[in-house]
């Protein structure tokens, strides 16, 4: 279980990085929303780079299946798409896409806290700090995504 749930996170941080690049792109963000977005999508980035480099020290400490991870992670990536393509509609607007944002970063939280409830099965012992920092940026995540809805959603 905790491979698979290694590749879900993986692929909800891939998803939320293309889940901020797709949102832009429709121009469904404000240039003061995508500047503090870039930021966090640079830090998922950044723990998607680190969660392959702990994958292949787990690989390696642990005995894990790399293919089922990445397999995993693939698959978690495309269901979050079709959720955001779901989730938004025909007509989406900054609303609703500020709030897809809160529930891919909830859902990354979720994971997260999953992953480090389980972390102790792991003899590597970096895993479990490195799970414990990527869930404290992640509530920042969730934090920041819910102020930014909160504010569009008083400003209109």
């Amino acid at each position: 279980m905790i491979q698979e749930k290694i590749g879900e996170a993986l692929g909800l941080e891939k998803a939320a990085q293309k889940a901020v690049e797709d949102l832009d792109s429709r121009g469904l963000l404000k240039t003061e929303q995508m500047k503090k977005l870039s930021k966090m999508k640079d830090e998922a980035s950044q723990q998607e780079q680190e969660m392959q480099q702990l994958v292949e020290d787990l690989v390696e400490s642990d005995g894990f299946d790399q293919s089922t991870i990445e397999e995993k992670a693939e698959e978690t990536a495309e269901k979050a798409s079709k959720i955001m393509e779901t989730y938004l509609g025909d007509e989406p607007d900054t609303q609703e896409a500020l709030e897809f944002l809160c529930l891919a970063e909830g859902a990354e939280v979720t994971h997260y806290e999953v992953l480090n409830s389980i972390s102790k099965q792991v003899k590597n012992k970096k895993f479990g700090t490195r799970v414990i920092s990527i869930l404290k940026e992640e509530k920042a995540h969730l934090e920041l995504c819910t102020k930014l809805a909160k504010s569009n959603a008083a400003s209109e």
